[in-house]
């Protein structure tokens, strides 16, 4: 039985021709050669996987090359090259800088440069993962890699090219490798594929592709074991279920369900992605390049950097076109930011259904208004989102009544409305106002004998005061003016503020806090009352705490006395003075000899006894 051997083994590039994605790179290397101009250290760096370590080889065989080609490769046929495919070439050391990062390894590497090449013009020295040596055998190498033999060449390669001091950096000719792009992935995988003769689908290379994110060593990994997997076969499907990869059509599905607010829909289908076993990050982060995606192929310029299956990329191209940008910005900020708050939620499922929730009512929220001949983005604020009830198509079929429209307001199908043209809602809310706005009756000045206060408010007006004024054009803003316009108007005579008028609205507001079993009813108990004028008054309180309980209730309070004395100016200021009748008498503890004068004052015969038996006491 043959011995197997991975791709990135078998296939691993032997000249500069056949390495993949780094065209600026073996093209200058191979001038260099040409020209004769090599220099004596080279730093290769990059990510994982590009062919650093193979374009370290390739070099060190092709300078050795007894018969170079033309263009600077080498012959593969001569003794030094055969020698080096084999395994046994003198000339080319390899150290793993990983494992042998000690300043003693770097002396022996040292050593071993004083002696020439037997044979061959050049003795290389190609250490991987150099920025793993220590600060000390950088240090060792400095001097020879400053000033080396003309026949020794040193390769560094590495992955982190910022931990390599900068002493080493000047001394060499850096090389920068590039990730290798996803076509020219695609591209050496087929021909990988032909050679094998394997049946490969162009849409899992893609996606094999995608997966390696511009390393080839992992794309030929990936191969490998799905073609175990699939006895040979590589098909769109089982690459998805060997990536454990979403299939891009759950999220043109989603993507419909939102089009369409069908939130049943969308919710079915995350609970079937679910049942898969794909988590709720995984939904989100590739549901948010979906919609990245989306947003790219709008425009014709930048479609090229859409990084999809190609199969795919016209449904792309036309859902793009079906989705409005705002839209998809809005959507692609929902997606991040619930990404972001996933993994510190506590119901995981829960944090992707809410997002998926907002997405379908996204396009209520969002609405282009056409002004000028432009299109304009209406911005609605969370605090004022407010839908409407579902509104039927065409009421006046059921009722049998022609329909009335009212201008500015339009409907949708099977869904709910939410309405931001201001102008119109603006002038519609007035009207409204207007003809909901109840007849303010005239109230009877008090009598001087008998002094009376208008009716008292139930207690729901306390616990549950009037709505604070919002946005201005809110219906309540508008009724809350009208009301104080007439307030202020004169038709109501304000009541004149007395201490015995005061302090029964004082005591009917207090009844009220009783019956709601407000912990704040002490508080206004023990309170003083004290008029500055006709339009305020003092509140006294012996402490801050107090003062506390008191001011929690501020505004049910000045809502109530401003409306029993038809004085919408009416304030009050709580202050704090101390009462001596409210000075709490604290009793200190005895010491031991208060307590024995204590009882002989009541029993006279112990001091009697402590005297005859003369007792000493210590206190």
């Amino acid at each position: 039985m043959e011995q197997f051997i991975v791709s990135a083994r078998k296939y691993r590039p032997q000249n500069f021709s056949t390495v993949v994605g780094q065209a600026h790179i073996t093209t200058t290397l191979k001038n260099a050669i040409r020209n004769q101009q090599l220099a004596h250290a080279f730093l290769f760096c990059g990510p994982r996987g590009v062919g650093k370590t193979t374009c370290a080889r390739i070099l060190a065989k092709t300078i050795n090359c007894e018969h170079p080609t033309a263009d600077g490769e080498a012959c593969n046929q001569c003794h030094s090259c055969t020698s080096f495919n084999d395994g046994t070439s003198l000339n080319i050391h390899e150290l793993d800088a990983a494992s042998n990062n000690s300043v003693d390894d770097i002396r022996s590497l040292v050593e071993q440069v004083r002696f020439a090449p037997q044979a061959g013009k050049y003795k290389v020295y190609i250490v991987d993962e150099v920025h793993m040596l220590s600060a000390s055998a950088f240090n060792a190498f400095l001097k020879t890699l400053e000033e080396p033999p003309p026949y020794a060449i040193f390769i560094l390669a590495t992955t982190e090219k910022h931990k390599i001091l900068p002493t080493i950096l000047s001394r060499c000719q850096i090389f920068d490798f590039k990730r290798i792009t996803t076509n020219d992935t695609v591209e050496h995988l087929q021909e990988i594929c032909e050679k094998e003769e394997i049946k490969a689908e162009q849409a899992a290379l893609h996606l094999i592709a995608q997966k390696s994110e511009g390393c080839m060593r992992d794309a030929l990994s990936i191969m490998d074991k799905i073609v175990s997997f699939t006895n040979g076969e590589l098909s769109y499907r089982n690459t998805l279920e060997h990536l454990n990869i979403l299939d891009a059509d759950y999220y043109f599905k989603l993507m419909e369900c939102m089009l369409n607010q069908d939130l049943s829909g969308a919710m079915l289908l995350y609970d079937d992605i679910n049942r898969k076993g794909f988590e709720g990050d995984m939904v989100l982060n590739g549901f948010a390049e979906f919609l990245r995606n989306l947003l790219v192929s709008k425009d014709p310029k930048v479609a090229a950097l859409m990084e999809v299956v190609e199969t795919f990329r016209p449904r792309y191209l036309e859902m793009g076109a079906r989705v409005s940008p705002a839209y998809l910005v809005s959507a692609l900020n929902l997606v991040t930011e619930a990404e972001m708050h996933y993994k510190g939620a506590r119901n995981k499922r829960l944090q992707v259904e809410l997002a998926l929730i907002k997405l379908c009512y996204l396009q209520q929220a969002i609405e282009l208004t056409g002004e000028s001949g432009k299109k304009k983005l209406m911005e609605v604020r969370p605090l004022n989102f407010r839908l409407l009830q579902p509104v039927i198509a065409n009421p006046s079929a059921e009722q049998g009544r022609p329909s009335q429209q009212q201008p500015g307001v339009t409907t949708r199908e099977n869904g709910a409305k939410l309405i931001i043209e201001e102008p119109v809602a603006r002038k519609i809310m007035e009207q409204a106002a207007v003809k909901t706005q109840p007849v303010q009756q005239p109230i009877p000045a008090p009598q001087a004998s008998a002094p009376t206060l208008p009716p008292q408010p139930q207690p729901s007006q306390v616990n549950n005061p009037a709505p604070k004024a919002g946005k201005l054009g809110s219906l309540d803003k508008i009724r809350q003016n009208v009301s104080a316009a007439t307030a202020n108007s004169g038709s109501i005579p304000k009541i004149e503020l007395t201490d015995e008028l005061l302090r029964k609205a004082w005591i009917e507001f207090t009844d009220i806090l009783k019956a709601a079993k407000n912990p704040a009813v002490p508080s206004f108990e023990l309170a003083e009352l004290r008029i500055n004028d006709a339009n305020s008054f003092q509140v006294v309180t012996p402490n801050n705490l107090q003062q506390k309980f008191i001011d929690g209730q501020r505004i049910e309070l000045s809502e109530y006395l401003q409306n029993r004395f038809h004085n919408r100016a009416l304030t009050y200021q709580v202050v704090i003075e101390a009462r001596e009748d409210f000075e709490l008498t604290t009793e200190r503890p005895l010491n031991s000899k208060e307590r024995f004068q204590a009882i002989i004052e009541q029993y006279p015969l112990v001091k009697e006894l402590k005297d005859r038996l003369k007792l000493e006491l210590d206190y």
